[in-house]
């Protein structure tokens, strides 16, 4: 943990994006080549299988997958990432779990808005964390309007489980992207979380949204257009992967039962299903 803190985090997530930006001939392919092997990423699930297509290591890391290669299951909620829950479950007042002793709050993880975070108190939160090998697009839970997304300033620890037992408030400090939704069955928020490398997030409405990195919260409302997207459609990805976190009201999703902290999760598979309408009343 100490050298996490003494890290040159940011100067090292600028040099990362620059290098993975940038085409870079046979040492980009070299990199690609070493990083498949290290990490076992399954090019056969890819829609561009030949790692010598890539121009650059984002093109690369942010590839497309086959037709067909995450099946979308018949539920309220889907997945909306490849990758591993971190932690699920229920928001404890205004206090979401981050891994056992400790905690952080809704109003702090979506950048100090307490009228934002207020509709999530005592309702119910799921974390996923994307590792490397992982597919690195960001997917609809369900059909949702887009209202409103703020970017937060932060650090840039890295979010793998060992930092998330060992940072307080780690989700809550760290750079991140709010999107905020009107959805099918109700609002909803995703929280794309930035770390060490993550040279940037971005969204299919905005493009890259990080770079650049000013220092102040920005924000950007949508309530005079339309942004609509339907369950299974891309909503952003990761320029080298982190975590999402999802926000719920109370009594709006109850989780799929095999659904549990550490299991693999895959893009598609059923997250959970609706206890309610948008309206309020049976789903």
């Amino acid at each position: 943990m100490l050298f996490q803190y003494l890290l040159p985090k940011q100067a090292l997530t600028s040099l990362a994006g620059a290098f993975a930006s940038a085409p870079r001939g046979r040492v980009t392919t070299s990199v690609i080549r070493w990083f498949v092997a290290k990490y076992g990423v399954a090019m056969s699930e890819a829609a561009e299988p030949d790692i010598t297509r890539y121009a650059t290591f984002n093109d690369f890391f942010t590839r497309a997958l086959k037709p067909g290669a995450r099946p979308l299951a018949s539920a309220a909620y889907l997945c909306p990432v490849d990758g591993a829950v971190s932690q699920l479950g229920p928001i404890t007042g205004d206090q979401v779990l981050q891994a056992k002793g400790h905690s952080y709050s809704t109003t702090a993880l979506v950048g100090g808005d307490a009228s934002l975070a207020a509709p999530y108190t005592n309702g119910a939160f799921a974390t996923v964390y994307l590792s490397p090998k992982d597919y690195h697009r960001i997917h609809m839970p369900c059909d949702g309007r887009l209202v409103r997304m703020i970017h937060v300033p932060g650090d840039l620890f890295s979010v793998n489980p060992t930092t998330a037992r060992g940072v307080p408030g780690l989700f809550a400090r760290n750079e991140r992207v709010v999107c905020v939704f009107e959805g099918a069955h109700g609002p909803f928020v995703m929280v794309l979380v930035g770390a060490t490398i993550v040279g940037s997030m971005a969204t299919v409405w905005h493009g890259i949204v990080n770079p650049p990195r000013p220092g102040t919260v920005r924000e950007w409302h949508y309530t005079d257009q339309t942004i609509h997207l339907a369950q299974g459609d891309e909503m952003g990805r990761f320029l080298l992967g982190s975590t999402v976190v999802l926000l719920f009201p109370p009594h709006q999703i109850a989780f799929a039962a095999d659904w549990a902290a550490d299991i693999p999760v895959r893009m598609g598979c059923a997250m959970g299903s609706a206890m309610r309408s948008a309206m309020g009343g049976q789903p």
